[in-house]
């Protein structure tokens, strides 16, 4: 699977949580979506920055660019993710804190997608992305082809 591909399908899943956690009322089930997006979520930042920004980064200026402002992006999303579990469920700063690190993550999803993964393919390739992808996959913990291990 290519790097590119990997990163989108985790993009997916945690809007898909995000949006469940909207939809939820019961605080036991929001605590416990809330800490797989800040799980996912950590991982996911973890091998972009590690792996893939590296990668992408010799791309030229642009993309040097678009990684400086992807890295502040991460900073800003981990912020809100230490502050989430000192916030109570049921506390309506909970929700609002939620719906800001979505939008964070949102933002920062429509520019890569929109941008650096279009700068990526271009630059590294499909057997390089490839390559990548299957390095990023194993990192992330699922056997190559995407699958999370169990």
């Amino acid at each position: 699977m290519k790097a590119t591909d990997l990163l989108k399908k985790q993009h997916k899943e945690v809007k898909a949580l995000f949006k469940k956690v909207e939809k939820t009322e019961n605080a036991r089930e929001r605590r416990q979506l809330m800490e797989q997006i800040s799980q996912q979520l950590e991982l996911h930042t973890q091998i972009e920055e590690e792996m893939f920004y590296p990668a992408v980064r010799e791309s030229g200026k642009k993309a040097e660019e678009m990684i400086d402002e992807a890295y502040e992006e991460h900073h800003v999303v981990k912020l809100v993710l230490k502050e989430l579990p000192q916030v109570d469920p049921e506390d309506e700063r909970f929700q609002a804190k939620m719906t800001v690190l979505s939008e964070l993550v949102e933002h920062h999803v429509e520019e890569e997608e929109g941008e650096m993964f279009k700068i990526a393919e271009k630059a590294l390739g499909k057997e390089r992305l490839t390559e990548l992808g299957d390095e990023m996959a194993q990192r992330a913990g699922a056997p190559r082809g995407g699958r999370r291990a169990a």
